[in-house]
């Protein structure tokens, strides 16, 4: 019997489990288990809390289809509830180690409970060989999918993103287009796709197709990743809101730093036992 608990940043919603004191065996085959909506607790992915040398805790995130990746940012915001909630810390700043680096985690209480985080998502990554995209063209880069050509700005945020802007995100179709943009050559580790339409200078609306799990209702890096495209492309200010399937972040690049800040809330959802 393993214990979990289940929990959602803007509906994107992860099972975590604490693997500061035991670990979690072939934990590939339990993502994808554990994370089936039919027959598994149902979500986009597992994420173990562990013990880390750097940091106050490591968190490792798993996609659900069992393959691993660098960072997930509306999971890092549970990350941080979940430790604090459960008394494993009493900081309201921690920092937790990724495959991404470290990230620094600001904590916003509510009556002894964690409501929202802000974290420090670090710098983006413009460099096409460090996302990593393979091409001899510059940005922006236009990709061919099935019957259509699309112009996308890439960005790493610890992880992989191509943000291609739209006229009309409700009515697009990001599974047909978004999963053949995913695999595409120029991506040598695959990549998140954020489908965007800006509304105004403070203002973008987000779909996205993420690597290894499909459509969902959030991703906190590809908001960031949105986040700098359109600044980069004179799209908006420095500061909006993403509003995306699942709710709104806040996302900040401040350029004193160059480092990209996002803020948005942690729910926890329920807790139970599921017997491997």
């Amino acid at each position: 019997m393993i214990k979990f608990t289940k929990m959602h940043g803007t509906g994107n919603d992860y099972v975590y489990i604490n693997n500061i004191n035991k670990e979690v065996e072939d934990v590939e085959n339990l993502a994808r288990y554990i994370s089936n909506r039919h027959f598994g607790v149902g979500s986009d992915g597992l994420i173990l809390i562990c013990k880390s040398d750097i940091a106050d805790f490591k968190m490792r995130m798993f996609n659900s289809n069992g393959s691993e990746a660098q960072m997930c940012g509306n999971g890092i915001r549970c990350v941080g509830k979940y430790v604090y909630d459960k008394g494993l810390t009493k900081k309201k700043i921690i920092t937790i180690e990724t495959l991404a680096g470290l990230k620094t985690l600001n904590l916003n209480i509510e009556k002894d409970k964690v409501k929202s985080v802000k974290v420090d998502m670090g710098e983006p990554i413009l460099e096409l060989d460090k996302i990593p995209v393979v091409t001899d063209k510059n940005e922006p880069i236009r990709i061919k999918a099935l019957d259509k050509e699309f112009t996308c700005t890439c960005i790493s945020m610890g992880n992989p993103h191509a943000v291609i802007i739209i006229d009309d995100v409700e009515k697009f179709n990001v599974k047909k287009y978004g999963k053949v943009l995913e695999i595409n050559e120029i991506f040598p580790k695959k990549s998140n796709i954020e489908f965007i339409q800006t509304i105004d200078k403070e203002h973008i609306k987000m779909r996205v197709w993420e690597r290894g799990t499909g459509e969902t209702l959030a991703c906190g890096t590809g908001a960031c990743a949105a986040l700098v495209a359109c600044y980069l492309n004179n799209l908006t200010k420095n500061k909006a809101t993403v509003e995306l399937l699942g709710g709104n972040l806040q996302i900040e690049w401040d350029k004193e730093n160059n480092h990209v800040y996002m803020t948005g809330p942690a729910v926890t959802v329920f807790e139970g036992k599921i017997e491997i």
